[in-house]
């Protein structure tokens, strides 16, 4: 940023002001933007919204897991009580 400003913040905030953001909402931009011109930093996002993907398949298999768990052992319980019964 530079010159007119006396600092990188005061630079964000006079800007965020006529943009009607806060000035922590156009530093976050800027920093994006920075990275995504940057070859090395695009693919190190592009990995990190893998992994954050991954984690999210990896945690909605574990909840479904853990219903079909619960949905046999309720199953196997009246089975038994069906035989029982008898």
């Amino acid at each position: 940023m530079g010159g007119a400003y006396a600092s990188e913040w005061a630079a964000l905030t006079s800007i965020a002001e006529k943009f009607g953001c806060s000035a922590e909402a156009l530093r976050k931009w800027v920093r994006k933007a920075d990275r995504a011109a940057s070859p090395e930093h695009a693919a190190s996002d592009a990995a990190a919204d893998r992994v954050k993907a991954l984690e999210r398949e990896n945690r909605e298999l574990r909840e479904a897991n853990e219903i079909l768990r619960k949905a046999s052992a309720y199953f196997a319980q009246a089975e038994l009580d069906r035989r029982f019964k008898r």
